[in-house]
């Protein structure tokens, strides 16, 4: 990959240190003679600029290569908008976490220099395609990078579903639901129901239940070419929700088929040079950090 010509910022909403870090950020690629669009939320964002204005879901198509200024949340968001056009993006971390935005601030130009020099890796992340199947007809509901849920949509409240996997049945199910989680949401929300930690260079994909009224359903890894068939019960009376990233896409119906898949085309994250997952997971989930050697 060359060296980046045109770059896309875009810019998470209602958070106060956003506008400054790329008022910075314009002023140095504006340095380095590049190219710069913004999309429509960030143009509200910063006021009134001389910088090229698109939709955010039309970005891609005008540059080639995407920093995108907030938390893990505006990555997942953006990643569905330019996956298909196969555009790197980057991320400069304003948020909490920064499992996938982590360049930082205060080290905005060094970072951000050493990339357009040519001085970086890129990691391929796969996302989760969701159709659903009602009524013999089957329609596309949404992308996830993190994860596909299926859940109630109302506390403490259970649902019951059927699970295939390649058209082999795994089991049923009374639960809250379950998530479909992809490496990259290993470490959110199927983190918190007690999955399992992926590292992103698999091709794994886990089904993690929440609350299972049994004592014996633990998550299960499967392989990341799997074809996952949700079935909902035809005697559910609630009416479960579909989300994917936190976004609920759809209400689903008692006898609705969901079908998750992988996304045929990855996204192409850029790191900075040194860049370590273990690093990450170290920094965000608060692993020992110190280096223990006993003498011989």
């Amino acid at each position: 990959m060359g060296q980046f010509s045109t770059i896309a910022i875009v810019g998470r909403p209602d958070h106060e240190g956003v506008v400054e870090t790329i008022g910075k950020l314009l002023q140095f690629l504006d340095s380095r003679s590049l190219d710069v669009v913004i999309d429509d939320v960030t143009a509200e964002l910063i006021g009134e600029s001389s910088v090229p204005v698109f939709p955010r879901t039309e970005i891609s198509g005008h540059c080639d290569l995407v920093i995108v200024v907030g938390g893990d949340g505006s990555m997942l968001s953006m990643a569905k908008f330019i996956v298909s056009e196969e555009i790197p993006v980057i991320g400069v971390n304003r948020g909490r976490l920064g499992f996938l935005t982590d360049v930082l601030p205060n080290e905005l130009e060094e970072q951000i220099a050493q990339v357009l020099d040519g001085d970086y890796t890129v990691e391929k992340r796969f996302l989760l395609d969701v159709q659903l199947r009602r009524d013999d007809e089957i329609r596309a509901v949404g992308s996830a990078l993190n994860d596909v849920v299926l859940h109630p949509g109302q506390a403490a409240q259970m649902i019951e579903f059927e699970l295939f996997v390649d058209e082999r049945f795994v089991y049923s199910q009374e639960s809250d639901g379950l998530i479909v989680a992809t490496p990259t949401g290993s470490t959110a929300y199927a983190l918190s129901a007690g999955g399992p930690i992926m590292h992103p260079d698999l091709n794994a994909v886990v089904l993690v239940p929440m609350y299972p009224h049994s004592l014996s359903s633990r998550p299960i890894v499967i392989d990341g070419d799997s074809e996952i068939r949700l079935i909902v019960s035809a005697k559910e009376s609630l009416q479960p929700q579909l989300s994917c990233d936190g976004e609920v896409k759809h209400s689903v119906s008692a006898g609705d088929e969901l079908l998750v898949k992988k996304t045929p085309t990855p996204l192409k994250l850029i790191h900075p040079p040194n860049y370590s997952y273990y690093q990450a997971c170290r920094s965000k989930l608060g692993w020992g950090s110190r280096l223990v050697r006993l003498d011989d």
